[in-house]
């Protein structure tokens, strides 16, 4: 049988959440993270960078339109720290993307250049790099996405549920459409690596099973 090229395993859009920027689990994470053995593509929120948008909104009074392409700058850079701090690889583009997953690499995503160029990406603050990683993981065809949060879940939420709660933002639900969701938290970093490296994302699967490849 032939060996599947680089291009053809499974794709796991991962969103690492800007709450994390500063917790102690983050390097375990980015070292779980590197067990995948297939295609990875990494999002990251916008952290304390996104947030200093946020608080300068009111003050100076720009448009929401405005404040998402300065979030998606939030993200990049987030982006840009991970990549320094973690060897990882950026990619503004899905070719770059590509490029990267053929390599076996890691492809860490600066979200500003994509998200610019689609039409179906609302230009305000109830998308925001949840609903992101979402559209990616929808427009790349990925096997399933996995959001990393800073908070446990109870097993038994469904998509509404998250987003009332809001561990999600809003929009999440629309643009995750059928992609099949996990969400870890704190308690699953512990054996985060193992499950990863078997192809099974950690966390709880929201309705769906775990394993995907």
């Amino acid at each position: 049988m032939r060996a599947k090229s680089p291009t053809e395993t499974p794709l796991l859009v991962v969103k690492l959440g800007g709450s994390l920027h500063a917790a102690p689990d983050l390097p375990r994470w980015i070292a779980a993270l590197k067990c995948w053995p297939h295609r990875l593509t990494l999002v990251c929120g916008g952290g304390p960078f996104a947030d200093a948008v946020r608080d300068a909104q009111p003050k100076m009074g720009f448009s929401d339109a405005t404040g998402h392409a300065m979030a998606m700058l939030a993200m990049e850079q987030y982006a840009l720290a991970l990549a320094q701090l973690y060897a990882l690889d950026l990619a503004l583009t899905r070719a770059e993307i590509d490029a990267l997953h053929a390599k076996r690499r890691i492809a860490l995503w600066r979200p500003s250049t994509m998200v610019a160029q689609a039409h179906d990406v609302a230009a305000d603050w109830q998308v925001t790099s949840d609903s992101l990683a979402a559209w990616l993981a929808r427009e790349t065809g990925a096997a399933a996405l996995l959001m990393i949060k800073s908070l446990d879940v109870a097993p038994d939420l469904t998509l509404d549920d998250l987003a009332a709660r809001e561990v999600v933002d809003r929009a999440f639900p629309a643009y995750v459409g059928t992609t099949p969701l996990f969400v870890a938290g704190p308690r699953a970093v512990n054996h985060a690596a193992q499950q990863l490296g078997e192809a099974t994302p950690p966390g709880v699967a929201i309705g769906l099973r775990k394993k995907i490849a």
